[in-house]
């Protein structure tokens, strides 16, 4: 699909000036104001501009600690006006926006739970839509990924945001939930990301490597990985103490750690820097076009194969010759040095799309 044209006139999402990637940090959620502000203080210190707090909390069961509400709005903003911070906070209905914009909020995120919701998002946005003209043009928003990995939802909630009349508009990336055991507490799935950027490239992508990771000790490097793919900056849950934290206590690091990390970013090389970076890519450009015409002479074979099944009337799926090959390419990958995980997805859209055009062939 080409470039979504949708998003012409997205304006930055905020009016100061951004040397290297944005930064947004603060505790998952607002406790206490004594926490609010011991945290924002040191928010500030890292150099910080923008200040993240949630005040309600969609918890997954009932009984979890859902936020402290609208009365942790002041908190949030007392903190913010004296640290110089801009604050940030979630909303999931149009009630939370309303009473935010009341408490004189101008920055929000709409969360992976919500942005799944086309009548969540949509409410949100007809909020935004009856402020007048010079209000929403005041107003940050960031829509995380939907919990599931679905593309079209995520830039399905970006529409309807776009469309109530805010331009300071981007997306952000905190990873996707699936069943079963995994090496992150959220799948980041990258590609979707890519693919985001690839279909609005003016939209700024934020990453979220608190909640892709679940654990703080994987926030710095997962922080690394997201920048040098291009992300335009990221969004770290902060606290001035964790262990006491009533949510997400797990994932979120000190003040000082993330002063650390801001460091190590700022020290961290650019690409026009990198000696012989161009020759490589070069190089994979190459590569990437010879993989090209292998998969186009695979096809045609695979064709070939679906033509001679038709003419003896033999079922397209051979569920044992394909757990053979399978059970063959990953001995090969063992050897090679890569992951099983990414030999099954490629081999498995590889014998899918062959099996669309046999199937294909034998409608003919």
């Amino acid at each position: 699909m080409s470039s979504d044209k949708t998003f012409a006139d997205i304006q930055p999402l905020f009016d100061f000036d951004i040397d290297g990637p944005l930064v947004v940090a603060g505790p998952c959620s607002a406790e206490s104001a004594e926490q609010v502000a011991v945290t924002a203080r040191g928010v500030a210190d890292c150099g910080v501009r923008v200040f993240r707090a949630g005040a309600w909390k969609p918890r997954t069961q009932p009984g979890q600690f859902e936020g402290m509400g609208e009365k942790a709005l002041p908190w949030i903003r007392k903190a913010c006006a004296e640290t110089g911070l801009i604050p940030m906070v979630e909303v999931a209905t149009s009630s939370h926006l309303f009473m935010a914009l009341r408490a004189g909020i101008k920055a929000f995120w709409i969360g992976a739970r919500t942005s799944a919701n086309p009548f969540a998002v949509q409410e949100i946005a007809d909020t935004l839509a009856a402020l007048p003209a010079e209000k929403r043009a005041e107003i940050t928003m960031l829509v995380k990924n939907p919990a599931n990995p679905d593309l079209e939802l995520w830039i399905g909630a970006l529409q309807r945001i776009y469309r109530s009349g805010v331009r300071r508009l981007g997306a952000v990336l905190r990873g996707f939930s699936m069943y079963g055991e995994h090496r992150y507490r959220n799948v980041p799935e990258w590609r979707i990301a890519f693919e985001l950027h690839r279909r609005i490239p003016q939209l700024p992508i934020l990453c979220d490597p608190s909640h892709i990771s679940g654990e703080r000790d994987m926030v710095e490097p997962l922080s690394h990985q997201a920048l040098s793919m291009g992300f335009d900056g990221l969004i770290i849950e902060t606290h001035c103490n964790p262990a006491e934290a009533l949510s997400d206590s797990a994932q979120q690091i000190i003040p000082a750690q993330l002063n650390e990390l801001i460091r190590s970013i700022g020290t961290s090389c650019r690409d026009s820097e990198i000696a012989g970076l161009d020759a490589l890519r070069a190089e994979i450009d190459d590569i990437d076009d010879a993989l090209m015409a292998i998969l186009a002479r695979r096809m045609k074979v695979a064709r070939e194969i679906g033509r001679l099944k038709r003419e003896a009337n033999v079922p397209v799926v051979q569920p044992i010759r394909y757990k053979k090959l399978m059970e063959e390419r990953l001995g090969q990958a063992d050897a090679i040095g890569i992951s099983d995980d990414f030999i099954r997805k490629i081999f498995g859209a590889l014998h899918e799309e062959s099996v669309r055009q046999q199937i294909e062939i034998q409608g003919k």
